[in-house]
C-alpha cells in the first residue's frame, strides 16, 4: 500500500467513536479550532473532523475537511514524531473541531497551528 494514502481505518467514522473521544478525551484549544485527544490502544492515530454548523456553506466546510485530511495524510504520525524519547506519546484518536473563523488555507498552515498547540499540551499525557 502507498505510504501516503489515507485508508478509512485511519478515520473515525461512527458516532459512537466520536462520542467516546468527546467524553473521555483531553481538550486543547487553539485559534478557532480544538483538538480532542484520547489514547486508543491500537498502532495508529485516527482522525475525526467536526465542523460547527455556524460555518455556513457546504463548499467551505468541505474544503476545510479536505485541508485537514490532507494534513493528516501527510503527517499521520505527527504526535509521535514531535514527542521526545523521554515522553513518547501513545497512538491516539484525534478529533479536530472547527469553529467559525477558521482561516487556514493549506495543510502547512494547519500543521503549524497544530504544532504550536501541541507544544503546550505535552504534560497532558505524561
Amino acid at each position: 500500500m502507498n505510504t501516503l494514502s489515507l485508508p478509512k481505518a485511519y478515520l473515525l467514522r461512527k458516532k459512537s467513536e466520536f462520542n467516546i473521544v468527546y467524553q473521555h478525551g483531553k481538550r486543547v484549544h487553539g485559534e478557532n479550532f480544538s483538538l480532542i485527544l484520547l489514547p486508543n490502544g491500537i498502532a495508529q492515530n485516527r482522525l475525526g473532523i467536526s465542523i460547527h454548523g455556524q460555518l455556513k456553506g457546504a463548499v467551505k466546510r468541505n474544503r476545510i475537511k479536505r485541508i485537514i485530511r490532507e494534513f493528516f495524510r501527510i503527517n499521520k504520525r505527527f504526535l509521535q514524531e514531535k514527542s521526545s524519547k523521554s515522553c513518547e506519546l501513545p497512538y491516539m484518536d484525534i478529533v479536530i473541531t472547527v469553529r467559525k473563523g477558521f482561516s487556514f488555507e493549506n495543510p502547512a498552515d494547519v500543521a503549524g497551528a497544530v504544532s504550536r498547540l501541541l507544544e503546550n499540551c505535552r504534560p497532558l499525557f505524561q
